[in-house]
């Protein structure tokens, strides 16, 4: 099974985690966006708790319209296959450019996440 998150986004991840813990106006930008090839599912994931290092939080769209911020299982994502039966996989190309909140307010407006 292939890592969905390297080792050096797993410790910004929760760098974060804690950073948001001290400062609650903390707006990070996604250290990663993970994506279904054969879905249109999306997730920009800006921290992990540092007390459940199985909860992600970012910016998360099933590819149904409804793009919204909130947590997310790394287990889980793992085990999600699209339609054709494809794994979750990383943007290796993705950087972001602005803060989470930036792209959350563009993707309620498009109605997905855009990059």
């Amino acid at each position: 099974m292939t890592k969905l998150i390297t080792d050096e986004q797993h410790a910004q991840l929760l760098a974060n985690g804690r950073r948001t813990i001290e400062d609650g106006n903390y707006d990070p930008p996604p250290v990663v966006k993970l994506f279904t090839p054969d879905a249109g599912a999306t997730w920009l994931l800006t921290e992990i708790d540092p007390h459940d290092h199985d909860h992600a939080f970012g910016l998360c769209d099933l590819g149904q319209g409804f793009p919204e911020l909130g947590y997310v299982s790394l287990t889980e994502l793992q085990s999600v296959r699209g339609r054709l039966g494809l794994p979750v996989e990383r943007d290796l190309h993705f950087i972001a450019t602005k803060a989470i909140s930036a792209y959350a307010r563009e993707a309620r407006l498009a109605e997905r996440i855009v990059t």
